[in-house]
């Protein structure tokens, strides 16, 4: 079972965190949407409170698992917002499971399979954890997720999101790389599915590169898109309150 927080009432909004990451990032963040909405914040399998899957593992498998808890709770007609694995892991959901999504948001995600660059990227993230650990890997991978210009800034955030990352257990971390590795494209979900999107960039982000982002927004039917100035992959910390003027302007379409 997947450990969850929940708070408010109302329509249901799920937030998925990303890589190295669990449900504590969008505390606070979250704190606008409550009056409005049954809000929940999802640790995935292996991350925070929720336990590893015993085996190898696909993003396929863990929306699976994500679909078996919203079910368990009759969740139906979500609200999904998702950063970069999270949205990863939405995007199978939305494929797999229609019937249990109203609107899905991709925060500094893509529906892009990775490029032959990045899978190579991946299998040296797997190398250097293997044999150097997660908490080196945590103090050099995190803060470059962050904009340069924006580090000292937000110095006590990255130290949290640093401390947090130290925490992801090898297996998770590897399995996880591997997963996202060997995902599928999602571009298809992007073009036919009929609710409202959200999608959320950065233009200085260097994990989604902004002209993969560009070229992903005029394949939504209905939505709400913005591309977030002198940010990089955190926008929920970069530039919070336009990160949450959009989620608003997003809620408010049916």
């Amino acid at each position: 079972m997947l450990n969850t927080k929940k708070y408010g009432s109302g329509r249901p909004l799920i937030f998925v965190h990303g890589f190295c990451e669990d449900s504590s990032m969008w505390e606070g963040f979250c704190e606008p949407f409550i009056d409005q909405h049954e809000v929940f914040l999802v640790d995935l399998p292996g991350f925070g409170k929720s336990s590893l899957p015993s085996k190898d593992f696909t993003i396929e498998e863990i929306a699976d698992q994500l679909a078996q808890w919203m079910k368990s709770l009759k969740i139906n007609n979500a609200i999904v917002i998702g950063h970069s694995l999270g949205g990863y892991v939405i995007l199978e959901l939305v494929k797999k499971y229609p019937e249990l999504i109203e609107g899905f948001g991709l925060f500094h995600s893509t529906a892009f399979v990775d490029t032959e660059e990045k899978r190579d990227t991946r299998n040296k993230v797997i190398e250097f954890v293997e044999e150097n650990g997660v908490e080196f890997f945590a103090d050099s991978f995190v803060p470059q997720l962050f904009y340069t210009k924006n580090r000292k800034r937000l110095a006590t955030e990255i130290e949290q999101a640093v401390n947090t990352a130290r925490q992801t257990p090898l297996e998770t971390l590897v399995g996880y790389t591997k997963a996202m590795r060997d995902r599928n494209d999602r571009t298809d979900v992007l073009k036919s599915f009929d609710g409202p999107v959200l999608f959320i960039a950065g233009d200085q982000d260097t994990s989604v590169p902004l002209d993969k982002s560009e070229k992903q927004i005029p394949m939504i039917q209905k939505g709400v898109t913005g591309i977030l100035q002198n940010t990089g992959h955190m926008g929920m910390f970069e530039a919070k309150g336009v990160s949450q003027q959009l989620i608003h302007e997003f809620l408010s379409l049916r």
